[in-house]
């Protein structure tokens, strides 16, 4: 049998290779390469926050429920919405490499959207109980609630601008050459596609509100 003999221009043609890698690779990051998984992180990273948000106000709901069925034991129909609102919105989630997904993002803004309904609903009904607003654990929850509502408009402000720089990086120039030839996997994000549904919380009265009028 004839033995393979290797070419003597193989070593030649390895570290040939080499140098162009060693010289290509940073004339890519120069023009840019890392532009699309930069901002592919940072919407991850922001989106991130958004999920913690949400669930920090989950997090809220079970206090607040039994805390409002102590004076309002009777609203069992706005207290098991709130409660089962809750439930769906725990069950649906987005993940990081499921943002590209238009179903699970619509699913994900839908269960929220109830979560939020039930949760006004629940928090106006104590406006018919004087004692249920002069509870302090009501009082320190409702404060609790707004600061969480907050955070959760800036937390989604914050993914909607990292969202619409990620997907431009996806089309515009240079990136997109990058996007054509070696990120053929990476989709865009979904966004939020509806105007934010904000839990008006009631203004909590440290002052007055013990006294009548």
């Amino acid at each position: 049998m004839l033995a393979l003999r290797q070419s003597p221009l193989a070593p030649v043609r390895t570290l040939a290779t080499f140098l162009v890698l060693a010289l290509l690779l940073p004339v890519l990051a120069g023009c840019g390469y890392n532009t699309i998984p930069t901002a592919e992180e940072n919407a991850k990273a922001a989106w991130s926050e958004v999920l913690n948000q949400y669930q920090r106000r989950a997090d809220l709901i079970p206090n607040l429920v039994e805390t409002v069925k102590g004076y309002a034991a009777h609203e069992r129909d706005t207290l098991q919405a709130v409660v089962e609102a809750r439930a769906r919105a725990t069950q649906v989630t987005v993940t990081a490499e499921t943002l590209s997904d238009p179903e699970a993002f619509r699913k994900f803004q839908e269960s929220q959207s109830g979560l939020t309904s039930a949760l006004s609903r629940l928090l106006a009904i104590s406006e018919n109980y004087p004692d249920l607003k002069a509870n302090q654990n009501f009082l320190a929850l409702q404060a609790q609630l707004e600061g969480t509502e907050n955070r959760i408009a800036v937390a989604r402000r914050d993914y909607i601008e990292a969202v619409r720089a990620y997907n431009l990086t996806l089309r515009t120039f240079p990136s997109v050459l990058w996007a054509t030839f070696w990120f053929r996997d990476n989709k865009p994000f979904q966004n939020f596609t509806v105007a934010e549904d904000k839990l008006e919380v009631p203004k909590v009265d440290f002052g007055a509100g013990g006294q009548g009028g």
